[in-house]
């Protein structure tokens, strides 16, 4: 029902950080460089946190009106299981400005025993000690000390997250520099890509170090093609 990687890849995957992906993914030329990442007011709120990596689950909460449509948590967790581990909890706040915290401790705990690594919301976040404590990563807008009278409305639909339209099953890619969607067709492609990159900056970055720099050398390095 779902796409999925290889799970080498996925292991691959976290242990490159956001920003680099990000570059990998121009180099493949599969989308527009100001498309496919979350805009910088989703923040990492955890940014000692080691990169999540997983595949979304969406949802839609509220937390200003103490009656509405809510969808039970069973249901919720039943969608969360049906999708292929890991997951990446993908949750839209209908409040403007966010108000009430669905996440903390507890939900915390509950999404990562159901194989969530983290979540991104343009909601709010609490109870950082707790949740860092159990390396659950949180990408959110706002930190807020009260629940309210949060409540799911709806779950599996699209959502709309820092200018970024995720569905579940989508591939995500967060650290403490932001989230960013990876196109399956180049996922597996994308670590020799960032190992590409990285060798192509290196010889800049080595001329800028060097103690015999001069503009010289920096201007026969950038007649180099960029990667990306």
């Amino acid at each position: 029902m779902y796409t999925t990687v290889k799970k080498e890849t996925i292991e691959a995957l976290k242990k490159i950080d956001t920003p680099s992906i990000c570059n990998a993914i121009e180099g493949f030329n599969v989308k527009p460089k100001n498309e496919g990442f979350m805009l910088p007011e989703i923040k990492g709120v955890l940014p000692d946190l080691p990169p999540a990596v997983g595949y979304a689950v969406t949802a839609v909460i509220c937390a200003d009106q103490p009656e509405g449509p809510t969808v039970s948590r069973e249901d919720w967790w039943d969608l969360i299981v049906s999708v292929p581990e890991p997951r990446f909890i993908v949750m839209h706040d209908i409040d403007n400005p966010p108000l009430g915290a669905y996440w903390g401790e507890v939900q915390s705990n509950i999404h990562k025993a159901l194989g969530a690594v983290g979540v991104a919301t343009d909601g709010t976040v609490r109870d950082l000690d707790e949740v860092r404590a159990i390396g659950f990563q949180f990408f959110a807008k706002e930190v807020s000390a009260s629940h309210a009278y949060v409540r799911l409305v709806d779950i599996g639909i699209p959502v709309k997250i820092g200018g970024l339209t995720v569905k579940t099953g989508d591939l995500l890619h967060g650290d403490k520099h932001g989230v960013t969607s990876i196109p399956f067709e180049i996922a597996d492609q994308i670590p020799q890509m960032v190992q590409t990159i990285a060798d192509y900056e290196e010889q800049t970055i080595s001329v800028c170090q060097s103690a015999d720099f001069s503009i010289e050398k920096l201007k026969e390095i950038a007649k180099i093609t960029r990667p990306y």
